[in-house]
């Protein structure tokens, strides 16, 4: 697979007659390792090792209902209160993060209301922090440390 700009991580890989799989360790199973996929398990191993966030308050792929319709998120990250802290859209690689991405994202959060969105194909990634009262939001450099929130 391709190398993603997060660092470099040791994932468990293993091929057999299903195809190539990962092993998630949030969902504790073996996964089909899928281009997107390989964003999630970078994503899921940097919000981990490198941002403190505990596996054990992520969430992978999750239905929610949207406007009565139900959709499935990538990644959402609890706080300790076990309210929504930050919630994930990723795309594989080789497709562009646009306005569209943002939307999707956006209409997901309408019914999570995670303060944090969090956007990435791998190679690209934007982090916005939503301000609910006045309906803005502002870019963030990097996805802060779960400890400070």
């Amino acid at each position: 697979m391709e190398k993603l700009s997060f660092p470099e991580y040791q994932f468990k890989i293993k091929r057999n007659p299903k195809g190539t799989q990962i092993f998630d360790i949030v969902r504790k199973k073996y996964v089909l390792l899928t281009p997107e996929e390989w964003v999630r398990q970078h994503a899921i191993f940097f919000l981990h090792f490198e941002k403190h966030f505990p596996l054990s308050l992520m969430a992978v792929e999750k239905e929610i209902s949207v406007n009565k319709l139900m959709k499935r998120f990538d990644l959402l990250c609890y706080k300790n209160d076990g309210s929504p802290f930050l919630l994930c859209e990723f795309k594989r690689s080789d497709v562009s993060i646009s306005e569209a991405t943002f939307h999707q994202i956006a209409r997901y959060n309408l019914s999570i209301e995670a303060p944090l969105l969090y956007v990435s194909n791998g190679l690209k990634h934007f982090i916005a922090e939503i301000n609910f009262s006045d309906k803005s939001h502002t870019f963030l450099q990097e996805i802060p440390n779960y400890n400070l929130q």
